[in-house]
């Protein structure tokens, strides 16, 4: 390996060990290349920068980071909870369940897994409190809940992995409708099972046929978001870009025309916060596009290549090392740093071996996701007990059953590629 490469491994690694945001590592580690190898020129890089951001499909980040952030604070996070209340609050344990039924139908709004957690875990966590449910346990059902704000559509982590992997990004969001769905029903299941054998309180009043009606009927709106979205995109109406967009009008027309929650001063700040955010994404973006290239240019994809293909012996066999991997890397790398640094490295070798690359998509952004909840570094860990107050440690221990739960459905999604493909192949033909 080259030795500009090697130090500009070294760099990059040594910058993330110390705590320096991804951005900046990824930054260093590519002047450091720069400053040390004579046959890269600058003006090369800066081509590459806006090859990378010249790119149409990019154009849905900041579209749907708006939308979400319309959608989390225009009211739809209390009328979800509501009706998922109605759904499944008579059940056992059924406080827990309307966490994570809340957070799966919040998930196909925000786009987010911290805004997930951060919205519905803000009205659960007291209200489980109340309810006599222990503190930690209702932090971690918070923390795991949220992990499904980036699988269920719409997710902009899929659109970044599609970008960065010239994989379709229409396919890769259809694909986490089935595996979102499969998740919260197994992580409701053995929530269900913990309240059981714990003898957590239960709503006494049963299921109410009025109350869920109206419920519906307050909540339908929001439902609808999804569904218009995915709808479009597979009807021929708009391309994944273009939803976005009507994801954003169709945000306001519900907050400030039906739900009238949001004022005039409001929207103006979600817009302020929103291209705060897409500004700092594609700073990332940017970075790792140029970090991207060189691994390239060095060669390095193809070395890591050479090592699984030693190793691995079957597709089954690549699968499982990629569980592990992203499962180790989830614990100690926020999702943008994984993503953009092994998407690249990974998908092609996926491929190599006979794996779909929207099946490989989805396995490798639920990894991402369940990485959010996992202890010492999980994001969505941190907001749980940012809300909770109670220490990383006891919700740590509280929340791996439910990412055990998690690992099992990635495992069965890495050997199952109709659950990830089978949507979008139904709907296109």
């Amino acid at each position: 390996m080259d030795t500009a490469a090697i130090f500009m491994l070294i760099v990059l690694i040594g910058m993330m060990v110390i705590g320096m945001p991804i951005t900046w590592a990824l930054g260093g580690a590519v002047i450091t290349a720069l400053m040390i190898d004579p046959d890269l020129s600058l003006s090369l890089i800066t081509q590459k920068i806006f090859s990378g951001c010249d790119n149409f499909s990019m154009l849905a980040l900041p579209a749907f980071f708006l939308a979400g952030d319309l959608m989390a604070k225009g009211g739809l996070s209390k009328r979800l909870v509501n009706f998922a209340d109605t759904l499944v609050g008579w059940i056992s344990g059924g406080i827990s369940l309307v966490s994570i039924t809340a957070c799966t139908f919040f998930a196909a709004i925000s786009g987010s897994s911290v805004a997930t957690t951060a919205a519905i875990g803000g009205l659960m966590y007291p209200e489980m409190v109340k309810r006599k449910y222990p503190k930690d346990y209702s932090a971690a059902v918070q923390a795991i809940g949220g992990t499904l704000g980036i699988v269920i559509p719409p997710s902009t982590v899929f659109v970044i992995y599609g970008n960065i992997t010239n994989t379709s990004v229409a396919k890769l969001l259809m694909a986490g409708v089935v595996p979102g769905i499969i998740c919260g029903i197994a992580l409701c299941i053995w929530a269900y099972i913990k309240a059981r054998k714990d003898n957590f309180p239960r709503d006494e009043r049963g299921f109410s046929f009025i109350r869920f009606l109206k419920s519906f009927k307050s909540a339908v709106w929001a439902l609808l978001m999804p569904l218009v979205i995915l709808g479009g995109i597979y009807a021929g109406i708009f391309t994944p870009t273009e939803s976005a967009v009507v994801a954003v009008f169709y945000g306001l027309l519900v907050c400030l025309g039906i739900y009238r929650e949001l004022s005039g001063k409001a929207t103006w700040e979600i817009i302020q916060q929103s291209s705060i955010t897409t500004a700092n994404i594609m700073f990332l973006v940017v970075t790792a596009q140029m970090f991207g290239y060189l691994l390239t240019y060095y060669r390095i994809p193809i070395y890591v290549t050479e090592a699984f293909m030693a190793v691995a012996s079957s597709p089954e066999v690549f699968m499982m090392l990629i569980v592990l991997l992203l499962t180790l890397c989830g614990m100690f790398l926020e999702v943008g740093a994984t993503n953009l640094i092994l998407g690249p490295i990974l998908a092609p070798i996926a491929i190599q071996f006979g794996i779909d690359p929207v099946q490989f998509g989805l396995v490798f952004v639920f990894l991402l996701a369940m990485g959010q909840a996992t202890p010492p570094f999980g994001t969505t860990l941190f907001v749980a007990c940012g809300i909770s107050g109670e220490p990383v440690a006891k919700v740590s221990r509280m929340v791996l059953p439910f990412v055990l739960v998690e690992l099992a459905c990635a495992v069965l999604f890495s050997f199952v590629p109709v659950l990830s493909t089978g949507l979008s192949d139904l709907i296109s033909g």
